[in-house]
């Protein structure tokens, strides 16, 4: 099903809504946020410079390290008493980043959230189970209301107490859960544990995951717990943009679909800041041109992907981005070697032996940094052989892929650490 008329608009349309609506976002953050007009002023533009969206490339971009510096309302384009809502980072490496909503945001919000539940299969006739932890978290509260809106059944369960999780399930009979991938396998886990099949014995047909990477291997490895049948797809946002809702997956998941008549999208080089041509690889930057809270303009992500301007199989003619390759901050530098813990993540998937969780440990062992990967074997097993086996199986795959060398440590069944939020896979203990 497609929720809204404009995620169907031709290529002119749409440019026509983005130019309208940009222009109109950087004459109002000039006129009312004395950071974006301090940082266009240096940049040596103005409003009405803004002719084309070819244009946006003149505007100075914005960081994470901006809303700390101006913590916690000085980018916002409207006063406080004009916000109904207001959300946070959980501000882990420093003050958080806060993010504020109108009514008219929230109206905006709850759309672009209908139409990425409905690309994901979602209708009215769900019993939808949430999650996310629902508090300053952006994720939550966005599918809830979305998903509502749609006409689901809400099951707001957020976050821990999984084998009460199970048997709200049971009991409700779910048909869609709202999670991240490492929890939604996690449910799974317990669902066995408590001797249920949730292939058999739940309802669960649908997956809206999000927050976190979801590779084709993860993706694999939940259908294995959930079943064949069961229609996952990814979702993208982040609370900065908005939330959850800046683009998602359809049905045929060749690319999350871009809400582009509230996000417009850019890609560039990471390292140069230089806009790509259609096609290239590089880091997403993305500028709010309906928000009125917190209207970011060239907001860089950190988020490593590609946009496909073709129509797609399901009528959309929205761009869609490429299922992410992860982050430019999370990217670790190891002797050299430029890496991304998701391609760790499909070595260990590709062996039926591991089972998906596992953990990155980088260390310095003198001038020299150290990787050692530890990942739980799918079932026990007391065979040194296997073992030795296994373990260089995945080291030399790494090798191949990486072109370094990895200590494998294998753990047992049910060792490592499991998250009910966002995972963290990989510990760097280099010190700086």
């Amino acid at each position: 099903m497609i929720w809204s008329k404009e995620e169907t608009l031709s290529r002119e349309e749409l440019e026509a809504i983005q130019l309208e609506r940009l222009q109109e976002t950087v004459h109002r953050v000039y006129e009312k946020v004395p950071a974006y007009r301090k940082k266009m002023d240096e940049a040596g533009v103005r409003p009405e410079d803004i002719r084309s969206l070819a244009d946006l490339s003149r505007l100075p971009f914005v960081t994470k390290q901006d809303m700390r510096d101006n913590y916690p309302f000085g980018l916002f384009a409207v006063s406080k008493d004009e916000l109904v809502r207001i959300h946070a980072s959980s501000g882990t490496t420093g003050k958080p980043t806060v993010v504020g909503y109108t009514k008219e945001d929230l109206n905006i919000w709850t759309e672009c959230v209908s139409r990425i539940a409905c690309m994901g299969g979602a209708t009215e006739k769900d019993v939808a189970q949430i999650c996310f932890g629902y508090g300053m978290f952006t994720g939550a509260l966005g599918l809830h209301y979305g998903l509502e809106r749609i006409g689901a059944a809400i099951v707001p369960s957020s976050t821990g107490n999984s084998q009460k999780q199970i048997m709200y399930m049971q009991d409700f009979e779910t048909s869609l859960l709202v999670a991240t991938p490492s929890y939604a396998l996690r449910l799974a886990e317990v669902a066995r544990e408590m001797g249920i099949d949730p292939k058999t014995d739940l309802k669960v047909k649908i997956g809206l995951v999000g927050s976190e990477l979801l590779t084709d291997a993860m993706r694999e490895e939940m259908h294995k717990y959930w079943g064949d049948d069961m229609l996952i797809t990814s979702n993208y946002g982040m609370s900065e943009l908005m939330g959850p809702g800046v683009s998602g997956e359809c049905r045929y998941m060749d690319g999350m679909h871009i809400n582009e008549d509230f996000f417009l999208p850019e890609i560039i080089d990471p390292q140069t800041g230089e806009v790509l041509p259609e096609g290239e690889k590089g880091e997403l930057v993305i500028t709010c041109i309906k928000k009125e809270g917190l209207p970011l303009i060239r907001y860089r992500t950190k988020d490593i992907t590609r946009l496909n301007y073709e129509k797609c199989k399901c009528g959309r003619t929205l761009c869609r981005m490429e299922n992410l390759s992860g982050r430019s901050d999370d990217m670790l530098k190891i002797r050299g070697v430029n890496v991304f813990p998701s391609q760790i993540e499909e070595v260990i998937l590709s062996f039926g032996q591991l089972g998906p969780h596992y953990e990155i440990v980088v260390e310095r062992d003198g001038y020299l940094d150290k990787l050692t990967v530890r990942v739980e074997l799918a079932y026990s097993t007391d065979s040194f052989t296997e073992l030795e086996n296994l373990s260089n199986a995945v080291k030399n795959k790494i090798k191949t892929i990486l072109g370094l060398d990895a200590k494998i440590k294998l753990e047992s069944p049910n060792t490592l650490q499991r998250f009910e939020g966002k995972a963290k896979r990989v510990k760097d203990l280099r010190s700086n």
